[in-house]
């Protein structure tokens, strides 16, 4: 099994709390939650009234009104119209941030089907020009192999984007296979994960757009394997114990991009570090590190070249999903979570983004990444290593004209073979 520095050998999913928390609320609760928000507004303009013609039959022509009269005519049906026509506008503008939908989600992980959405995005304070939109709202899970979960939570910024506060909480089971090594390499061992996590992260402003502050990580897990199994593959020690996780940690973020959907320019930059420790309650010790850098050129109107360097790192005694896990976070696409699993991996990709006529459009991205195993010879980890290649392309459909949500849809081809996958949102 490729599985590095676990007292046995399987895997599956980037760690249940950890990963699953960060990435179904971020992506679902701030992603998804915009995606519906092109609705234009209907503000209708007040009818233009006529004066009437004196008639010619008449033998004495009324007297026409004062200046004062007249101005009073004139302006009482203009302020009662424009009076109404704000009213009409305040609702619009309360019912643009309500989105309610079901999003498509087909994963190579955990199947095909729903992720229904109820949310809500608007502005903290209306004076605020600088933050971006907050966001709160609902999710569910639900896929063909017995899938289920839901996560609620917010993303909020305030004071002119001086604090950001993130919370969330997400509760479900997910089933998934991991696989053998070598000859056995496509031998999988189906595992049903259920659990639940909190996470909560506060960041502030310090200088040139960059942000830090604290984060905690709490929750448990019990892992089961499916009655109907026969494989042959290891069951690997935490299956039938229940775990208790908790961390304390930091996130660092610069972040210059002017549309987080969908950038055209700056970059982006993060760093978080996750301590679980038995002081605090977990079961397990182990340290996680993730960091990422990209960066957007905007090559004309409607041409975007993106690019995406990221690494993971595990320290300690982590159970087994607790590692590092390649395809989760969309490192490079290509392969299914699971495959590749080890203490530490890195990739880099390149991605070229078209925007065609009515709301579609293409991209087509390629790139290295790699898995290297722990221990404590380089030489040895170095040799044990797997660099893997993958390139494909996919299509996108505009869901959000106002901030630019795409819903994707990407075929990728990794060394084991191809990919599909559909989310909301790029990849990154």
């Amino acid at each position: 099994m490729r599985i590095e520095n676990c007292n046995s050998g399987v895997c599956e999913t980037k760690r249940w709390l950890s990963s699953w928390t960060s990435s179904v609320i971020s992506t679902l609760l701030v992603a998804g939650l915009s995606m519906l928000l092109n609705a234009p507004a209907i503000a209708q303009e007040p009818e233009k009234v006529e004066p009437t013609a004196a008639g010619s039959g008449q033998e004495i022509a009324p007297r026409p009104p004062k200046a004062a009269d007249r101005s009073e005519q004139n302006t009482a049906p203009a302020e009662t119209m424009t009076q109404a026509e704000e009213k009409g506008e305040k609702k619009l503008s309360k019912l643009d941030g309500l989105v309610v939908a079901p999003l498509p989600i087909s994963s190579p992980a955990i199947g095909s089907g729903l992720v229904p959405v109820l949310g809500y995005i608007f502005p903290l304070s209306a004076n605020d020009k600088v933050s971006p939109p907050s966001t709160v709202g609902v999710a569910g899970l639900i896929t063909n192999n017995g899938s289920r979960g839901f996560a609620v939570g917010g993303q909020l910024f305030l004071k002119e984007n001086t604090y950001q506060i993130t919370s969330g909480f997400i509760r479900g089971n997910i089933n998934y296979d991991i696989y053998g090594n070598g000859m056995a390499s496509n031998i999988k061992l189906p595992l049903e994960q259920t659990g639940e996590a909190f996470l909560g992260e506060f960041l502030r402003r310090i200088g040139w757009k960059v942000f830090a502050g604290p984060r905690f990580l709490t929750g448990r897990s019990f892992i089961t394997v499916a009655p109907s199994s026969h494989s042959t593959v290891p069951i690997p020690p935490e299956v039938g114990v229940h775990t208790n996780l908790t961390a304390i940690g930091a996130r660092l973020t610069r972040d210059t991009r002017p549309n987080h959907f969908y950038p055209i320019s700056g970059t982006f930059f993060t760093f978080t570090s996750d301590f679980f420790s038995q002081t605090l309650g977990s079961l397990y010790s182990f340290q996680s590190y993730r960091t990422a850098f990209d960066k957007f050129w905007s090559l004309s109107q409607n041409q975007v070249i993106a690019y995406d360097a990221n690494f993971c790192g595990t320290a300690g005694k982590p159970p087994f999903y607790g590692n590092c896990i390649y395809g989760t976070n969309n490192e490079l696409r290509g392969y299914t979570a699971g495959r590749y699993f080890t203490r530490y991996t890195l990739a880099t990709q390149l991605e070229y983004r078209l925007v065609l006529p009515w709301r579609f459009g293409l991209v087509a991205f390629g790139g290295l990444g790699g898995v290297i195993p722990g221990g404590s010879q380089l030489s040895q980890r170095v040799q044990d290593s797997h660099f893997l290649p993958g390139g494909g392309g996919g299509l996108r459909f505009q869901l959000s004209t106002k901030y630019h949500v795409n819903l994707r849809a990407d075929i990728a081809q990794g060394v084991d073979g191809h990919t599909f996958a559909m989310g909301v949102g790029e990849a990154f």
